[in-house]
Parts: C-alpha cells; sequence; structure tokens
C-alpha cells in the first residue's frame, strides 16, 4: 500500500451538546464540520486537522439512537509520551471528567478510561501502537 487510508468513525446520538464538550474540551479534538438538518440529520465531525481520522456524531430527527450496548465499546488514543499522555488526563479533568474502571483491567494497567454520555468509552492508554 503506497498511501495510508483515512478512518471516519461515525455513530449516532441522541444529544450532540452533550456529547461536544467530552470529544472538544476533554479530549482536546477540534470541531472540523457542523451541520443543521442535512437531510434530517444534525451532526459535528472532530478530529485533529491533518490526522488521517475524524469522529463523526450525528442525531436524526424522529430517531433514538440509546447508549453503548456493553462497556467494551472502546476508542484508545496512544500516548506513549508521559507529559502528553498526562496532559490529556489534566485535561479530561479540567473538562469535568473522571476516569471510570475498565470493564478489561487490561486498560488500566498503562492508560484511564472515560465514559462519554451515550456510555461508549474512551482510552487514553500510556503506550506506544505496536501493530
Amino acid at each position: 500500500m503506497t498511501h495510508v487510508p483515512k478512518l471516519r468513525v461515525a455513530r449516532p446520538t441522541d444529544d450532540l451538546a452533550a456529547l461536544l464538550p467530552f470529544y472538544r474540551d476533554g479530549l482536546g479534538l477540534e470541531v472540523l464540520y457542523q451541520f443543521t438538518d442535512h437531510d434530517g440529520f444534525d451532526g459535528v465531525m472532530l478530529g485533529s486537522p491533518g490526522a488521517p481520522y475524524h469522529f463523526e456524531f450525528t442525531t436524526a430527527h424522529g430517531h433514538t439512537a440509546g447508549r453503548a450496548p456493553t462497556p467494551d465499546n472502546l476508542l484508545i488514543f496512544y500516548l506513549p509520551d508521559r507529559k502528553d499522555w498526562q496532559a490529556a488526563l489534566d485535561r479530561m479533568a479540567a473538562a469535568g471528567y473522571s476516569a471510570v474502571p475498565a470493564f478489561n483491567p487490561y486498560w488500566d494497567r498503562q492508560g484511564r478510561t472515560y465514559e462519554d454520555p451515550d456510555g461508549y468509552r474512551v482510552v487514553i492508554q500510556h503506550a506506544a501502537w505496536e501493530a
């Protein structure tokens, strides 16, 4: 493969206003694009400019998205630099979010898990990506 594909993680929510501070203020992602009433959907895309990924959260008018099906639905951010990792934890705390015990104890060994307003979880892992 000569190029790295770009990844969009798209997920519905019942409350964009509650979700936005978690991903923007807590995780430090930037709002890349927002839309209102696009074919019956409102949404927001968040990420880091130039990164090969972003997250899209949408609300469909007249439909209920519900909560996460399990506590093991995870997004994992790998931050190998201790200062970057601690800064991410500090940013979550400053935004009012506390870590929760991970469903799989593996993630508590080198990381911290946070639950967004929809019950989906994000791990901030102090480790390098080993693929």
